[in-house]
C-alpha cells in the first residue's frame, strides 16, 4: 500500500517576542487576564517587511534539509494560509521560485486555522494516486497584519510563524492513515476577516471600520470548537479501528488551552500525551500544527511506530483531523 510518510519537518518563528505585559501597555488587559483565559504568555510578531512567503520559505528550507533531499525532488507545493502576500500570485508560487523549482504545481489553500490539515489531506491524495512522489506542505501566517491592536479580545490571541513538512510516497504501514476534512458555512460570520475581497473591496471607509480586521464571537466559537473537535478525533480513530488509548501523541491546533484541555479530557487523554506550545507562540492559525509537529520531532517526543493524531478548528467554519503512524 502506498502511504504518505512525513520524512522531514521545519519551522520558523520571527525574532520579535511580544509578551502579555507589553500588550497590557497598549490595551486594557493584563498578563493574568490573558493567561487564565487563553494560556498564552507571549507571541512572535513578524517584522514590518517580513511576509508570509518569507516565513514559509524559511520553514520549507529547514524541512528540506531535515529530509535530506534536494528541492528539485519536490513534485508539489501546497501552502495553507489565510494571510497570503497578495491576492495573486499565490504565496506558494513565490516560495517555489525561491526554492529554485520550475514547472511543478504550487498553490495556496485557504481553510483558516484548519489549513494545514486540509493541505495535508490534499497532498496525501496526490501521493496516494501517484500524481506526485514528494510534496512540500506549508502552513504560514502573518496574522499581525489583520488584527485590530486596540481590541483586547483578539489582538492578544494571535502570532506569526510558519511550519512545513516533506511528504514522500512510500510502500508500507507507516505514514498518513487517514485525513478527515469538514466545513459548515452556516457559521461563516463567527470568525472572519471581511477586508479586500469582492464583497468588501478596499475603500477609505473600509479602512476606518472593523471590517478591515479579524472579528470573532469567542464564546460561541468555544462551544462549537470543543464539540466538533471531539467528533473529528473520534472519526479518525474509528476509521482506523483504534481507541483513544492507542494514541501516543495528540498535536492539536494551538488556539486556546481550555479548548485543548477540554478535548483531551473528553477523549480521556492525559496532557502528557498532548503537544502544547501555545504559551510561547499564541495562535499561529494554519502554522500552529506544523510548528508544534516540528518541535515534537526535534525533541524526540515522537518515535517510530507511534500513532500521532492531529486536530484543528478554524474560520469557515472548518474542522479537520488526521491520523498517522510515524
Amino acid at each position: 500500500m502506498i502511504r504518505s510518510r512525513i520524512v522531514g519537518t521545519g519551522s520558523y518563528l520571527p525574532a520579535q517576542v511580544v509578551t502579555n505585559a507589553e500588550l497590557a501597555k497598549r490595551v486594557d488587559t493584563s498578563d493574568e487576564w490573558i493567561r487564565t483565559r487563553t494560556g498564552i504568555r507571549e507571541r512572535r510578531i513578524a517584522a514590518e517587511e517580513e511576509t508570509t512567503s518569507d516565513m514559509g520559505t524559511e520553514a520549507a528550507n529547514r524541512a528540506v534539509a531535515h529530509a535530506g533531499i534536494a528541492p528539485s525532488e519536490i513534485d508539489l507545493i501546497v501552502l495553507a494560509t489565510a494571510t497570503p502576500d497578495m491576492s495573486f500570485p499565490s504565496s506558494a508560487c513565490i516560495v517555489q521560485h525561491r526554492l529554485g523549482i520550475i514547472g511543478k504545481p504550487a498553490f495556496d489553500l485557504s481553510a483558516a486555522c484548519s489549513g494545514f490539515l486540509y493541505a495535508l489531506g490534499v497532498a496525501d491524495q496526490f501521493l496516494r494516486n501517484r500524481s506526485a512522489r514528494t510534496a512540500l506542505v506549508i502552513g504560514a501566517e502573518k496574522f499581525s497584519r489583520v488584527l485590530d491592536w486596540s481590541d483586547r479580545n483578539t489582538c492578544v490571541l494571535f502570532g506569526d510563524g510558519a511550519g512545513a513538512a516533506i511528504l514522500r510516497a512510500e510502500e508500507g504501514e507507516r505514514g498518513i492513515l487517514s485525513t478527515h476534512l469538514h466545513a459548515d458555512g452556516t457559521y461563516a460570520d463567527m470568525l472572519m476577516v471581511a477586508r479586500s475581497g469582492s464583497r468588501n473591496p478596499i475603500t477609505q471607509e473600509l479602512i476606518r471600520t472593523e471590517a478591515e480586521y479579524l472579528v470573532m464571537r469567542g464564546n460561541e466559537l468555544f462551544r462549537v470548537a470543543v464539540k466538533t473537535l471531539e467528533e473529528a478525533v473520534l472519526e479518525a480513530l474509528a476509521a482506523n479501528g483504534l481507541q483513544a488509548a492507542d494514541v501516543d501523541l495528540l498535536i492539536p491546533h494551538q488556539a486556546n488551552i481550555r479548548i485543548i484541555a477540554a478535548t483531551a479530557k473528553r477523549l480521556g487523554l492525559p496532557m502528557e500525551k498532548v503537544v502544547v506550545n501555545l504559551e510561547r507562540y499564541g495562535n499561529t492559525s494554519a502554522a500552529s500544527i506544523p510548528i508544534a509537529l516540528d518541535e515534537a520531532v526535534r525533541t524526540d517526543r515522537i518515535r517510530p511506530g507511534d500513532h500521532v493524531l492531529f486536530e484543528s478548528f478554524g474560520g469557515g467554519l472548518t474542522w479537520a483531523s488526521a491520523l498517522l503512524k510515524w
